[in-house]
């Protein structure tokens, strides 16, 4: 079990290196079509496809912003299993693994 300073240092951790919501907007809005959106988020690959086709012609850039809420609550969700499991606790929203 984790004492209150490990939780407190863990989630001040997680608290600097998560990803917001706003700059990944503002990136979508004005460099879609170069992927700088998907930088940000640090899925350089699907990035670098953006910057090469001008975002799919503007249509992947259009698509994506249906789907990069859902990507950036999967990259906090691993940024913050990956920052707890250094300090050996379980995060405060993750679910909790009953099976043996």
């Amino acid at each position: 079990m984790a004492d209150g300073s490990q939780l407190m240092a863990a989630q001040l951790a997680y608290d600097n290196e998560k990803k917001s919501a706003g700059p990944m907007w503002l990136l979508w809005l004005f460099t879609g079509a170069l992927g700088g959106h998907r930088f940000y988020l640090g899925d350089t690959g699907y990035a670098l496809g953006l910057l090469f086709t001008l975002g799919g012609f503007g249509f992947w850039a259009l698509i994506d912003a249906f789907l990069i809420n859902g990507r950036l609550k999967r990259v906090n969700s691993q940024k913050q299993q990956e920052i707890f499991g250094r300090y050996q606790i379980t995060p405060p929203h993750a679910p909790v693994n009953t099976q043996s």
